[in-house]
């Protein structure tokens, strides 16, 4: 266990409004980070104009939220600070056709996620300042907590300094939106962009839903029921990951039962053994490697013929049935509906 943190975490008192006071911030796209961003930016006082599509669907919204809103290129060419926002698919073109041809010396190009910066699909000039803040959680729990006078988590990185103020800059980027009110850790584009793809390949989007369905097949297959299964495999493990995000592991363990606890100490390293850990070592040597983003390009570039076809079966899956009959027929299904509700698009 180490003894002190290897990183530094900023707080609202380590940061200065002023380096984005006077200036104006160009938000482009109004989905779930992109509507969070631009309306806490704005209520903090921050000159806020909304860059979207002349025939976005979000127009609306963000009009009738009391923003600013225009084109992507023309919220570029007003702006000081042109945060991107939009899906990462689509951020190059959004970069190259609207952006690019707008910045001026001294300007700072924000982002939520480093993906395009650190595999190259966007090669920023070096009179200006590239930074990255990047809220730990969905955009919707960004707005909720800031209207709560709450903050969330976010990671600061710098990968252009230009002006010399790219930093504070960054940082004032974090309080505007509320997240230096949770804490703000210091990275790089490099860490945040592998860490996040592993961890979503290996861990919390791959590695769970996987484990999931087997769990689930496993016993389907040996005759217990569905119903049982899903409660056993899927619904009880936001239990177990609440009690995690609140104190660790140790919280966990001293939570649950000692049958479950001696349980999970002795399988579990049996069920995820060494094979497991070989495998995510070859998914952060692709991460790493560059090979997953040249994958994921090409994909895109091909009409998303695997990942259609990957998504369709993910969806399908009978687990998928048994859990949309069962989540109707208990209260919190109204509290999952409201939720999701809540939760903007990309854009």
């Amino acid at each position: 266990m180490a003894d002190e943190f290897t990183t530094t975490v900023y707080y609202d008192d380590d940061a200065n409004s002023a380096h984005i006071d006077d200036e104006t911030v160009a938000v482009l796209g109004f989905g779930s980070q992109g509507h969070a961003h631009a309306l806490n930016l704005h209520e903090s006082g921050v000159d806020v104009v909304v860059g979207l599509r002349e025939d976005s669907s979000s127009r609306e919204d963000a009009e009738s939220a009391g923003l600013t809103v225009t084109t992507p290129a023309e919220a570029a060419a007003q702006a000081d600070v042109v945060s991107v926002l939009v899906p990462d698919t689509v951020q190059p073109d959004v970069y190259e056709n609207a952006v690019e041809p707008n910045l001026d010396a001294g300007d700072t190009l924000q982002f939520a996620h480093g993906f395009n910066i650190h595999y190259n699909q966007i090669e920023p000039p070096e009179d200006v300042d590239v930074t990255m803040v990047a809220p730990k959680s969905p955009g919707h729990l960004v707005r909720r907590n800031y209207e709560r006078d709450q903050g969330t988590p976010a990671l600061l990185a710098v990968y252009q300094d230009a002006t010399g103020d790219a930093h504070d800059t960054g940082l004032a980027y974090a309080q505007g939106i509320g997240c230096a009110r949770a804490g703000v850790i210091e990275t790089s584009f490099q860490e945040e962009v592998e860490s996040d793809l592993f961890g979503e390949q290996a861990v919390l989007c791959g590695g769970v839903t996987s484990l999931v369905k087997h769990g689930y097949e496993t016993l389907v297959d040996n005759g217990y029921s569905p119903e049982i299964a899903y409660f056993e495999c899927l619904n009880e493990l936001k239990l177990i990951v609440d009690l995690m995000y609140e104190g660790g592991h140790a919280e966990m363990w001293n939570s649950v039962s000692d049958t479950a606890e001696y349980g999970g100490l002795v399988r579990g390293d049996e069920i995820v053994d060494d094979h497991v850990r070989e495998n995510m070592e070859e998914t952060l040597e692709a991460v790493q490697d560059g090979t997953f983003a040249r994958e994921w390009i090409a994909e895109n570039q091909a009409g998303r013929p695997s990942y259609t076809q990957l998504r369709d079966a993910e969806m399908n899956h009978d687990i998928e049935d048994v859990g949309e009959r069962l989540r109707a027929l208990f209260a919190w299904a109204d509290e999952n509906d409201q939720a999701a509700a809540e939760a903007p698009a990309d854009d």
